[in-house]
């Protein structure tokens, strides 16, 4: 089992608790933020819980596994031109391709990307070109 310094007898006393922003530049940050929050339904104001009142600031999303995973500079992974992937956990991949789809969104699948232990996976990019993969996890 890994263990971090930050876990003393059970107790977690300076770990971090989870992502705070994910920030990034881009031409027009206006029509970016459009484009996630039309097709993702993400960026301030959004919320995955319905139960949850969304601020104007932030998105409200659900808890659930996050992973945090530096890849090797020569991963084949991702784009080799992209320093960084974004990747989003989803329910019902299908529906979600499917929604995509219909709105002119190019999707990848691939049966090796998908594992029963680790979920199923789907790519996309946003306007800018940053890759953006699409994790079903395991039921």
């Amino acid at each position: 089992m890994l263990r971090s310094p930050h876990i003393r007898g059970g107790r977690l006393d300076m770990a971090v608790k989870g992502i705070g922003g994910i920030f990034f530049r881009a031409g027009d940050p206006d029509g970016v933020a459009a484009w996630y929050r039309t097709h993702l339904g993400i960026g301030p104001g959004c919320s995955a819980d319905p139960a949850a009142t969304p601020d104007r600031w932030s998105w409200t999303t659900l808890g659930g596994p996050m992973v945090f995973a530096p890849f090797a500079a020569d991963t084949e992974y991702f784009p080799a031109d992209q320093p960084w992937m974004l990747n989003l956990r989803v329910n019902a991949l299908d529906t979600m391709i499917a929604t995509l789809e219909a709105a002119g969104i190019a999707v990848e699948t691939r049966p090796e990307w998908d594992q029963s232990g680790a979920g199923r996976f789907a790519r996309i990019h946003d306007p800018v070109g940053t890759p953006i993969e699409l994790w079903e996890p395991p039921a």
